[in-house]
């Protein structure tokens, strides 16, 4: 609450409030700068989308995710991005407070719908990706030309997905990295994760 005669305190992004590394506190020899303020934290939770829009500097607008629930995640090695659902958040590196309240933030480690890069790879290479564990990969039974089909078999040649992919199609989840900022672009667009960048979060999520 706000008692009389006190002034409001926004939030400022500049550094000539802060004190030095000794502990001494600067002089303050000019005041508080329109360029220099800062917005309360948009903490985009996963749910329904909601997009809000913010006036900015200059009379730009700015748009903020409130709520997501999709994004285009691109698969490295395939080259392909595809529009999927975000299914949970399972891992965040800042603090697992993150994890529980399902915040959107860039870097958070989220779990994604596979239907959509499944589509594509028996698309592309003919081949359905196993539905369970233990299964393997079948042909996909499509009638095709004898041209494409021999164009999708020669793709195969010399190409195999990781183990560790194979099992996250099995369960049709894939973990998943955010790159965009969901509170300044309004879009949660990230990566799947693969290689050592996968084993690596694994081993962080069993741990959590």
């Amino acid at each position: 609450p706000e008692f009389p005669g006190s002034v409001a305190m926004g939030i400022s992004r500049d550094t000539h409030h802060k004190r030095r590394a000794t502990g001494g506190a600067p002089s303050a020899y000019r005041k508080k700068r329109k360029f220099a303020m800062g917005r309360q934290p948009a903490a985009t939770k996963l749910g329904a989308q909601q997009i809000s829009m913010v006036r900015c500097r200059g009379g730009n607008m700015k748009p903020r995710a409130l709520r997501i629930d999709n994004g285009n995640f691109s698969w490295g090695t395939e080259v392909c991005a595809r529009k999927t659902r975000i299914l949970d958040v399972v891992y965040n590196a800042s603090s697992n407070e993150l994890v529980r309240t399902k915040t959107l933030v860039k870097n958070a480690i989220v779990m994604v719908d596979a239907t959509p890069f499944r589509q594509y790879y028996e698309q592309r290479y003919g081949q359905v990706l196993p539905a369970k564990r233990g299964d393997e990969l079948t042909e996909a039974e499509v009638a095709v030309s004898k041209k494409i089909a021999a164009t999708k078999v020669a793709r195969r040649a010399g190409h195999e997905i990781p183990e560790a992919l194979l099992q996250q199609f099995s369960s049709n989840r894939l973990l998943a990295c955010v790159s965009s900022r969901p509170g300044q672009v309004g879009r949660a667009d990230g990566y799947i994760l693969e290689g050592d960048e996968l084993e690596f979060y694994r081993r962080r999520i069993a741990k959590k």
